[in-house]
C-alpha cells in the first residue's frame, strides 16, 4: 500500500496509541472534575437550523427529508453554544458538553473538519471564573496526560502557573505600538484610523479590508507569537465589534467581556461573558452574514428559536475549549490528527 499510512494500520496506530491513550484519561478526568465543581453532562443535537453566525465559519450542510419527502436543510453545527444557551434558557446552570462539531475549508495541524469542543456554562456566575476553570483544567490535562510542560514548535509553557492575564488593549499596545481604544467610539471601529497605526507598525492591509479584517491581521501578525511562551496567557477585554455573542463590559463602549486561553502560541479557548439581548443579538447576526455575503458568498440563516431563548436565559458565561488541541499539547503530539481516533478520511 501507498502513499500516507492508514491509521488502522497496525504500525501508525502504535505510533498514535499513546496520545490517544492520553486523551482518553484527559477526557475522563475533566468529566470528573466538573462532576465535582457541580456540572451536568449535556449532549446537543449536531443537526441545527443554524451552524452559527460568524463570518469566517464555514459548515457543513445537508438535507432532512421527512416521510413526505418535504427537504429542509440544516447543517452541522460549527459550534454547541445555540444548543446550550437554549437549556440555560429551560433552567439547567451548570452544564458542559463534549461536542462533536464541524466545520469546513478547515485542515492542518492545528485544524480538523470534525473535532471536539469542550463547552461549558454557568448561569449567574462572573465570567472571570471561567478564566479559573481553564486554569484548572488546563492542569489537570497535564497531570492525567503526565506532561511537565507542554512543548510545540520551539514554545514552552508551564500549566500548573497561574496564567498571565494582559488586555488586548495592553497586547497591541506592548506588541504593535497602536492605541486600539483610539480607534473605537460608542461600540464602532474607526477603520481610517486603525489602518494608519497598522501601516504605521508596518502590518500589510488590504484596500477592502475591514477594521475588523484589520484587528484581526495585527493580532495574528504582532501579538500572538508572544502568548503563552512561558506560561499560558489570558487575552481579555476584546474590543465590541469582535464581541461576537458577548455582552460589553459594564459600563463601556468600547470593550467586551471575552477572553482567549493560549499556550505555546496556540489558541486553546474563547470565553464570554454571555450576551442576552436578543435585539443587539440580531443586529450581530445580520451583520456578520451581511459581511459573509460580501467575502465569501454564502450566508446562513439565524435561529429564530435560539433569539426567542435568548429573551429568557438568564446571566451567564460559557466558554468553549479546543479539547484536540488541548490534548495534543498535554500529550506531546505535533499535529490534532495524532490525538483523533479516527481521523477523517483525505480525498
Amino acid at each position: 500500500m501507498h502513499g500516507k499510512p492508514r491509521f488502522w494500520q497496525a504500525d501508525a496506530h502504535a505510533d498514535r496509541r499513546p496520545f490517544l491513550l492520553a486523551r482518553s484519561r484527559m477526557a475522563a478526568g475533566m468529566r470528573a472534575w466538573f462532576a465535582g465543581q457541580g456540572f451536568i453532562e449535556v449532549e446537543t443535537s449536531a443537526l441545527q437550523v443554524s451552524p452559527g453566525n460568524e463570518t469566517h465559519l464555514h459548515a457543513f450542510a445537508t438535507d432532512l427529508i421527512a416521510p413526505d419527502n418535504e427537504r429542509t436543510q440544516l447543517y452541522l453545527r460549527t459550534s454547541p453554544e445555540f444548543a446550550c444557551k437554549k437549556l440555560l434558557a429551560a433552567g439547567e446552570t451548570r452544564i458542559f458538553d463534549f461536542a462533536r462539531v464541524f466545520r469546513n475549508r478547515e485542515r492542518g495541524a492545528l485544524h480538523h473538519p470534525e473535532f471536539t469542543m469542550l463547552e461549558w456554562y454557568r448561569a449567574n456566575e462572573p465570567y472571570e471564573t471561567l478564566m479559573a476553570d481553564c486554569a484548572a483544567l488546563m492542569a489537570q490535562a497535564a497531570r492525567l496526560a503526565g506532561a511537565k510542560r507542554f512543548e510545540f514548535r520551539g514554545r514552552s509553557a508551564d500549566p500548573f502557573v497561574a496564567p498571565e492575564r494582559i488586555t488586548v488593549a495592553e497586547a497591541f499596545a506592548r506588541r504593535a505600538g497602536i492605541d486600539l481604544p483610539a480607534t473605537l467610539h460608542k461600540g464602532e471601529g474607526d477603520r481610517e484610523r486603525l489602518a494608519a497605526a497598522a501601516q504605521n507598525a508596518g502590518v500589510m492591509i488590504g484596500t477592502d479590508d475591514d477594521w475588523g479584517d484589520i484587528f484581526s491581521r495585527v493580532l495574528v501578525e504582532r501579538v500572538e507569537p508572544h502568548l503563552g511562551n512561558g506560561r499560558a496567557t489570558i487575552l481579555y477585554e476584546y474590543p465590541l465589534p469582535m464581541a461576537a455573542l458577548a455582552r460589553a463590559k459594564s459600563g463601556s463602549d468600547k470593550v467586551a467581556e471575552r477572553f482567549e486561553l493560549y499556550a505555546c502560541g496556540v489558541e486553546l479557548a474563547n470565553g464570554f461573558g454571555e450576551l442576552t439581548d436578543p435585539v443587539e443579538q440580531r443586529a450581530r447576526f445580520e451583520t456578520a452574514m451581511t459581511d459573509k455575503q460580501r467575502i465569501h458568498g454564502e450566508r446562513y440563516p439565524l435561529d429564530e428559536d435560539f433569539l426567542a431563548a435568548l429573551a429568557v436565559m438568564p446571566p451567564a458565561c460559557g466558554v468553549a475549549l479546543g479539547f484536540d488541541r488541548l490534548a495534543m499539547l498535554a500529550s506531546g503530539a505535533q499535529r490534532v490528527e495524532q490525538v483523533i481516533w479516527t481521523p477523517v478520511a483525505e480525498p
